[in-house]
């Protein structure tokens, strides 16, 4: 076997998939931050100004919505939540500081990337519900004021929900060497899959050997 051979994570479709994702959800926020608040409106221009930012905004949402979909579908069953995963979030302290003796080996993603996963589902479906309720040009005209009131407090909330969760989504990929190179490229390093999702590269390659759980990283 070579150990230098590096192994695929993510293919082509899955990474542009992600990106247009990440592209539309920094747009959308954006304009959504310029519709929330008056000191925030200045990002407006960044969309040629508040009529246009009121069009798009929605429109742009429906369409991360509707791209983030083909990541579930890609990638759902790989984010149920196992045994291993609550012996390894009970066992997160030792994770924070690399010391990962006594983890248990975890799949393709650990316990933090699928409660990322989950709660990013619930947002965006909470977003487009209420997003439909308060879109003014096609739909609000349908319900009255307080399903509106609370379809607008709900959509702030999970915005607010969301990028919180996509700020600690940046944050680890920064700080897990490799994660973001996956992400650009697709591959990852033998050592790097060994240590960070060992049942996943038994599985993609089918070594069984113990792995180098614990070791740090050079």
């Amino acid at each position: 076997m070579n150990d230098n051979k590096p192994i695929l994570r993510y293919n082509a479709n899955e990474r542009t998939n992600h990106w247009i994702v990440a592209i539309l959800f920094f747009l959308a926020g954006l304009s959504g931050l310029a519709l929330f608040h008056p000191a925030l409106f200045w990002l407006s221009h960044l969309f040629g100004g508040g009529p246009w930012t009121r069009i798009l905004h929605p429109f742009m949402g429906v369409a991360m919505f509707v791209f983030f979909l083909g990541l579930v579908v890609r990638f759902w069953r790989a984010n149920f939540i196992t045994a291993n995963d609550r012996l390894w979030l009970r066992r997160i302290d030792r994770v924070m500081v690399n010391r990962e003796d006594g983890v248990p080996p975890i799949g393709k993603y650990n316990a933090g990337q699928k409660l990322l996963f989950w709660t990013l589902l619930v947002c965006m479906l909470v977003l487009l519900i209420s997003g439909v309720v308060i879109w003014r040009a096609y739909f609000s005209h349908y319900f009255d004021i307080g399903a509106i009131r609370v379809a607008s407090l709900a959509h702030a909330l999970a915005g607010f929900v969301l990028i919180l969760s996509i700020i600690v989504h940046i944050y680890a990929g920064i700080w897990i060497k490799g994660s973001i190179g996956a992400m650009l490229h697709g591959w990852v390093s033998r050592a790097w899959a060994r240590k960070h999702h060992q049942l996943w590269y038994r599985e993609v390659t089918g070594d069984k050997t113990p792995g180098d759980h614990g070791r740090k990283e050079g």
